[in-house]
This record gives structure tokens, sequence and C-alpha cells, in this order.
């Protein structure tokens, strides 16, 4: 059986209010740029992905929609602007494809070979039943997919992976380290940059190591 051709949703905050956490882990780089490395990389992966139709970025921030434009995604703005569980569900209504799936805005190693790997292991399992990707702790959510006719129903946000287990979805399990390394503290950060990080985060660390002391 061929693999079906995906609509992704990726939603990204604005860029003043994404990955609190993160402020001040590379010195000397702003905070907004990071930020935006990081939603791009993720995005330039899933662009990438052989079975991605459509990438579909749900955005208030104008730099974010720029970005996302000029590298080939459709953008729609985040009308409910009512958090990341309403942006996924108004992309996933925007969808052309049958088959959807959400995608965290941050996980700037992806590998699009991984997800397309997690994509089909979505398709091949039971009709009907939507599928979730825990991170790499376990207890947050990456990834989540439905197929045609099945609403997305996303459960983001502290213990997700527990709370989309509770709404029916149900684990994939792969081997997919690129895809559950989401990245929302300076730990995550130095994770993600030893799997290989896409080319806008990999510049900002660079720029933002501290330089070694002569002698």
């Amino acid at each position: 059986m061929s693999q079906p051709r995906w609509a992704v949703v990726v939603p990204v905050k604005q860029l003043t209010a994404a990955k609190s956490r993160l402020r001040g882990a590379l010195p000397g780089v702003p905070h907004e740029e990071l930020a935006l490395a990081l939603a791009a990389d993720t995005l330039r992966a899933v662009l990438a992905c052989p079975a991605v139709a459509e990438a579909l970025v749900v955005t208030n921030d104008a730099r974010v929609a720029a970005e996302a434009r000029a590298a080939g995604a459709l953008v729609m703005p985040d009308e409910p602007d009512a958090g990341l569980n309403a942006a996924f569900r108004h992309g996933a209504a925007g969808a052309t494809a049958g088959w959807v799936a959400g995608i965290t805005a941050d996980v700037p190693a992806l590998r699009p070979a991984e997800l397309a790997g997690a994509l089909l292991a979505a398709q091949n399992g039971r009709p009907g039943v939507r599928r979730f990707l825990p991170d790499a702790p376990g207890g947050g959510t990456v990834l989540l997919t439905a197929g045609p006719g099945v609403p997305l129903d996303p459960r983001f946000g502290v213990g997700s992976a527990v709370a989309h287990a509770a709404s029916g979805a149900l684990p994939l399990d792969g081997d997919w380290p690129s895809l559950r390394r989401d990245v929302d503290t300076a730990a995550d950060l130095a994770d993600a940059t030893r799997l290989g990080l896409g080319p806008r985060t990999a510049a900002l660390v660079a720029a933002g190591r501290p330089a070694r002391a002569a002698g």
C-alpha cells in the first residue's frame, strides 16, 4: 500500500511569547531569532518529507508568516487566538489532504525520513484511531495524527501524552530520535545539537557559543 500524502499543521506563537524557557540559552543571540530558527528548521524538514502534500503554518506573527510563505508553506492566521490546541484545530480544518498531522514547531533536528517513517506507521495502524508520538522525556507530545474523516482532537500541553492516550489516541512506537527531541530548555537544545541541528538553529548555536579563553 502506497503512503498517502499528508497535511501537516504547524502552529507558531508570536515570537515575543514563544519558547520562554529558552531565554538566555544562547548568549548574545536575540531570543526571537532563536524561536524563529527552531520553527524554520522544523518547517524545512516537514516540507522536505516526501509524505507531505501541504504544510499549514498557523500564526499571527508577521515574520513567521513571511518565512513560511517563502519556504512554500500555506499560512493561516491564528483566528481563534486561544492557545495551541485551538490553533491545531484551526489548521486541521483548513487542510485539503485526507490524512492530517499536527507537529510542534520546536524540533530543529528533525530528519524528513524520520517524519515519513512516523507518518507511515500512523497510516498502517488501526483504522479510525488517532496516533501520537511522545517527546523524548515521554510526558509531552511532538506529533499527533488522524486519518480521513477523523478529527485531530489535540490535547497538547503539560502531560499531553497521558491526555492523548486518555482521549483514545494510541502511541506510535518507532526509533525517531530527531522527531522526538523537542526543545524547551537549554539542555534540550544541547541534546538536539548532538543529534544534528537544521541550518538556521545550527548557525545561531555556533554564534552563541562563548569564545574560548586564550592560552
